[in-house]
């Protein structure tokens, strides 16, 4: 007695393939924007987190060469030993690409050149 057999092939249909691919899709969609958005406000907060460490070596600055409030400092030359220095030795730059003001007035807050950027890149 002869005996047919219905094999069926192991595997995913087009319209299956079609549904995950779609949702991976939208779920990609949803996610890119707030990875950016994210990815922006990080960059902001660190350029902020190095304009403070620069106001702050700035006012030491001030303080232990005796320098009043019309005092212009330069970050090169005057502010470098105040400054936690980057792994490659150099003053840390803005993540952002920005750049960050050479010199300023003792009573002024240091300045990047992405001050107008959104999310903002100055001190508050």
């Amino acid at each position: 007695m002869k005996q047919t057999k219905n094999i069926r092939k192991a595997g995913f249909t087009l319209v299956e393939i079609m549904i995950v691919v779609a949702i991976i899709g939208l779920l990609a969609a949803i996610a890119i924007p707030n990875f950016v958005k994210a990815r922006a406000t990080s960059q902001a907060n660190a350029c902020i987190n190095n304009l403070r460490q620069f106001d702050g070596a700035c006012q030491q600055w001030a303080l232990e060469q005796r320098k009043d409030s019309s005092a212009t400092a330069t970050l090169a030359s005057d502010l470098t030993p105040y400054i936690k220095l980057n792994s490659a030795g150099s003053i840390p730059a803005c993540p952002a690409n920005g750049t960050y003001s050479v010199s300023w007035i003792v009573t002024n807050s240091p300045k990047c050149s992405l001050s107008t950027a959104t999310p903002a890149h100055q001190l508050q």
